[in-house]
């Protein structure tokens, strides 16, 4: 079984969120999309952590801590220092 390592908040229409899943894939890191404009609950969740704004991509990792439009090397550092 696969271990997600972190979630992924998305839409269908943005290139920054196509360029970092392309390359949380080639790291081989794994992850969750969910689509802020299909899901309410996402959408609202991307916005609380975001002061109001629905920016994406927008990352969750397993300890609850997010960021906002992250590089592959930020991303990286954060899986490293939460284990």
């Amino acid at each position: 079984m696969t271990v997600t390592q972190l979630t992924m908040y998305s839409t269908t229409w943005c290139s920054y969120c196509r360029r970092l899943k392309t390359q949380l894939d080639e790291a081989g890191i794994t992850y969750t999309v969910i689509d802020i404009e299909t899901d309410a609950d996402a959408a609202a969740f991307v916005g609380a952590v975001n002061g109001g704004n629905h920016v994406v991509p927008t990352v969750e990792f397993r300890d609850g801590s997010t960021a906002t439009n992250p590089s592959l090397a930020q991303i990286r550092q954060t899986l490293a220092t939460i284990g």
